[in-house]
């Protein structure tokens, strides 16, 4: 059978090898065993039911819960047979006579592999037609559904095993996911009625991905991140899941106004855009895709670089599952994850009308994720814990992942940790973490006031150290295996040998204390310099002043105080940097103020041996570039301000700041004859004296010394605009 397999795998599908398990579960199916299939994305799991299907004798029924997800495999065993009725699906997107077509193909034996979702499986008629064809097998993908305890319960999937017994009796079974914990395991192998299957599970240890988890701190913070992270990978694909449809619109805008050649996609798409946005993603006329979750399943791109998660997934199967569609050819890609405790605490509030059964185990995948995000210990050696698989750190870390990039300084706890331990045994592993935490803080709450364990000799005992602290020791037992979670009680804290022996003997402990999330600052991560020089500002201040002089003008109409703070930051050297990079500066400003300092940058660069970061000013997606172009239009046509703000929908000091921002750019205004209906000669030539004799142009300053004089605010700074527009541009 070996070589009638590996000709089969030539003939059908272009290989000369299987891959890991594949052979082994082939030859399970084609013997007529029930089989059970745990193989992560990328893995090769999809030959593994379409290749016996391919070479058995009848025709295979594959469940799977997706009609996108089915239309995909099929055009892919299509695309390598010369038959194309070899393979169909059976779903409500057919008309009466498709379905009808697609029943003759499966009679005949012309059709070896159909599609179907466990919906249309159920129905009489359904059961009626395959009782009466000659079957091979029946897979079920994506088998993850069956369990109740797994991140993606469907209540039909339950109905699989029944609804095959009606169809004949004897038909082997594969249950085939890429995401299943040993609990999920045993509760979709006992859902199907498999009898002793033959149960194949891979490493999910994905050695090519490196795992990331940073604060969300701002959106805008967040989002600058996301184009730093991008423009660090020009030309690569990269999915970017989000929450809500409104956000993956955003986020597209937003990349495609920062230059990067972004869409959105998720269900409420109109029906032709859909497959328009993934065929471009596919044939890469689309670099990145933001996307619901909806968006990857069954889509076969090996070469997406990235995954980024803008908004934490639910679970961390969905978490999982989402990042192993980066890098399915094996080559190095990234996993970016944002997290915050108000995205938990949002996705909780959508549980509020779950049934109580589903709110707990959805709230367990949410403390589940929560503590992968939070955790510094080894993200891969928390993720393979998490489905059943030991894992071993190497010295010096797994070099994968930003906590063994960036190792947080560990600390013995043996103390704390016999005291965790000790407090599971005392509440006679009857509890929860966040019950446990609570307890050994000396929070009463009203579950603990219920079991009068307010009132036990431990209660309190470690109250001196934060929740923070002991979620970290808890969370590190259950990494080192000396704790364990009992799914079936909604997460309660169970000993094991390892944790019993521990407390008869107990040796060092060294942890790194969780990430705090809860107070979270904007940074910059991407760039490795991108401090403020302030060598470099004190030479581009001295040069400012010179070019200033020269031309008789105050230091500040050459390039404003946070003009000079970007140069000093991001080392400008071209005009189109300048501009790009540097706030208030137009390429026009650039090519008129810039040479001289541009010049002194590069030297600086050359002579100090600098690496430039790549960091930037992001643009926004926002309407500012067209209200620039709109208040321009209406200046030329000398619209009063007080029409132009109406126009807009905008208030006057927010059309003035707008109005600042565009000539502080470098573009010049035909404001004159505001002043002329507007303002009086002398106050406008009074003001304008003073500001050609200041130091500066700081309004503070002007504000101290002409309101006094009886100026008004607004006088002020309208002149100072003025001025600057005059001067400057």
């Amino acid at each position: 059978m070996t070589n009638q397999l590996e000709a089969g795998l030539n003939e059908h599908f272009g290989f000369s090898t299987f891959r890991g398990p594949q052979k082994e579960i082939i030859k399970s199916i084609l013997d007529a065993n029930d089989t059970f299939v745990i193989m992560p994305t990328g893995g090769g799991k999809s030959l593994c039911y379409q290749l016996p299907a391919l070479i058995a004798d009848g025709t295979a029924i594959v469940i799977s819960p997706l009609i996108a997800l089915m239309k995909n495999q099929v055009d892919q065993v299509r695309a390598m047979q010369e038959d194309e009725r070899i393979a169909h699906v059976l779903n409500s997107t057919l008309t009466q006579k498709q379905a009808k077509e697609v029943k003759e193909d499966i009679s005949t034996g012309r059709c070896k592999i159909v599609y179907i979702a466990p919906e249309t499986l159920v129905k009489e008629e359904t059961i009626e037609f395959f009782h009466s064809v000659n079957l091979s097998f029946v897979a079920v993908d994506e088998a993850h559904c069956i369990s109740e305890w797994g991140h993606d319960f469907r209540p039909e999937y339950r109905k699989i095993k029944s609804t095959i017994q009606k169809i004949g009796k004897n038909i082997p079974i594969i249950g085939l996911t890429a995401t299943a914990t040993p609990k999920v395991r045993e509760d979709v192998i006992k859902n199907l009625g498999m009898e002793k299957p033959n149960v194949f599970v891979s490493s999910f240890l994905r050695d090519n991905l490196f795992y990331e988890v940073r604060p969300k701190g701002s959106k805008e913070n967040v989002l600058k991140q996301i184009v730093q992270f991008i423009n660090n990978r020009k030309g690569q694909s990269g999915v970017i899941y989000c929450l809500s449809r409104k956000s993956t619109e955003e986020t597209a805008e937003l990349l495609q106004a920062n230059g990067i050649n972004a869409a959105a996609y998720h269900a409420g798409l109109e029906s032709g855009m859909r497959p328009k946005v993934q065929d471009g993603f596919l044939m890469d006329d689309i670099d990145v895709i933001c996307a619901t979750i909806a968006f990857g399943m069954g889509i076969d791109k090996p070469d997406v670089r990235y995954v980024i998660h803008l908004d934490i997934p639910k679970s961390i199967e969905n978490y999982y599952q989402e990042t192993g569609r980066a890098g399915r050819d094996g080559i190095e890609s990234s996993c970016l994850a944002f997290f915050s405790h108000k995205d938990i605490n949002k996705l909780e509030k959508f549980l509020k009308d779950k049934p109580i059964a589903e709110k707990e185990i959805a709230g367990q995948h949410l403390e589940e994720m929560a503590s992968y995000a939070e955790s510094a210990a080894c993200r891969r050696k928390f993720l393979l814990h998490y489905f059943g698989e030991e894992y071993t750190v190497p010295d010096g870390g797994c070099g994968h992942c930003d906590n063994c990039k960036n190792p947080k300084e560990q600390i013995n706890v043996k103390e704390e940790a016999t005291l965790a331990l000790n407090v599971v045994q005392e509440l006679l592993e009857n509890h929860t973490i966040p019950y446990l935490v609570d307890f050994l803080t000396g929070r009463a709450t009203q579950q603990i006031k219920m079991y009068k364990h307010d009132a036990n000799a431990l209660f309190g005992k470690g109250k001196e150290k934060d929740k923070n602290f002991w979620n970290s020791i808890f969370r590190n037992l259950l990494l080192e295996g000396l704790l364990k979670k009992d799914i079936e009680k909604y997460g309660v804290i169970l000993f094991t040998e390892k944790g019993k022996n521990y407390l008869q003997k107990p040796t060092d402990f060294k942890i790194a204390l969780f990430h705090d999330f809860s107070d979270v600052e904007d940074v910059s991560f991407e760039s490795t310099n991108v401090a403020l020089d302030d060598e470099l500002k004190d030479l581009l201040v001295q040069l400012r002043k010179k070019i200033a002089k020269k031309h008789q003008l105050q230091p500040t109409i050459i390039f404003l105080e946070n003009s000079i703070n970007d140069m000093a930051t991001y080392y400008p050297i071209t005009e189109e940097e300048m501009a790009k990079n540097v706030t208030g500066v137009s390429l026009s400003k650039a090519k008129k103020y810039g040479k001289e300092f541009i010049d002194l940058i590069k030297n600086y660069v050359e002579e100090n041996d600098i690496s430039r970061p790549t960091d930037f000013v992001m643009k926004s997606a926002e309407s500012s570039s067209k209200n620039k172009i709109k208040i321009s239009q209406q200046i030329d046509k000398q619209f009063s301000f007080d029409e132009i703000a109406s126009n807009l929908n905008i208030s006057r000091s927010e059309f003035l700041e707008e109005l600042e921002t565009i000539v502080g750019s470098g573009t010049k205004l035909n404001i004159d004859y505001f002043f002329e209906q507007e303002m009086e000669d002398d106050i406008l030539e009074d003001i304008m004296e003073y500001f050609s004799e200041a130091e500066t142009l700081d309004l503070q300053i002007a504000l101290e010394e002409l309101e006094p004089e009886g100026y008004t605010e607004e006088e002020i700074e309208l002149v100072r605009l003025k001025y600057y527009n005059d001067n400057a541009n």
